[in-house]
């Protein structure tokens, strides 16, 4: 007899020639479609959670750069606010400047104890912009299971930051 290089003989027999039982044809393709929607569905979850991660740090980013352009001079503190909406709408532009919400927070410090605004000329006091993206209504991967899944996935995403202007 003659072997090959695995040490294996040779019959004669070629590996096409093997007769698997009939019980056992067709089983790989079972097990593929009872194991597929498992892998499917955790690739899926993968994919959106990171997108979701993706787009939280994103709003981060754009809170912290809108905080960053509120220090640049402006005339008034509204200017300096809605400048700090401009650039952090920008840097989330890939989310679509319509889905994306910006709000500042003006809160000069009053000087006394009064009902009126206060006035913030030379004072200090805080900006707080805040950057929100409705992720129900604008998923970034469409949700698999319909209305099932929006239990799975927060409604808004949002972060916010804070300077002190002087």
């Amino acid at each position: 007899m003659m072997s090959d290089y695995t040490g294996n003989t040779l019959t004669g027999k070629s590996v096409k020639s093997i007769v698997i039982p009939k019980k056992q044809r067709g089983v790989a393709a079972i097990e593929f479609a009872l194991v597929f929607p498992i892998f499917f569905v955790l690739l899926y979850g993968i994919i959106t959670y990171s997108l979701i991660f993706v787009a939280q740090q994103a709003l981060t980013l754009a809170a912290e750069e809108g905080a960053r352009a509120a220090l640049r001079y402006a005339a008034t503190p509204a200017a300096r606010g809605s400048n700090a909406c401009i650039v952090a709408k920008q840097s989330v532009s890939w989310l679509g400047t319509g889905n994306v919400a910006c709000t500042t927070a003006i809160t000069p410090p009053c000087s006394s104890a009064s009902a009126a605004p206060c006035s913030p000329a030379g004072s200090t006091y805080p900006i707080k912009v805040t950057v929100s993206y409705p992720y129900a209504a604008q998923p970034l991967v469409p949700l698999l299971l319909g209305s099932l899944m929006n239990v799975a996935v927060p409604s808004t995403l949002g972060s916010s930051a804070t300077v002190q202007i002087d």
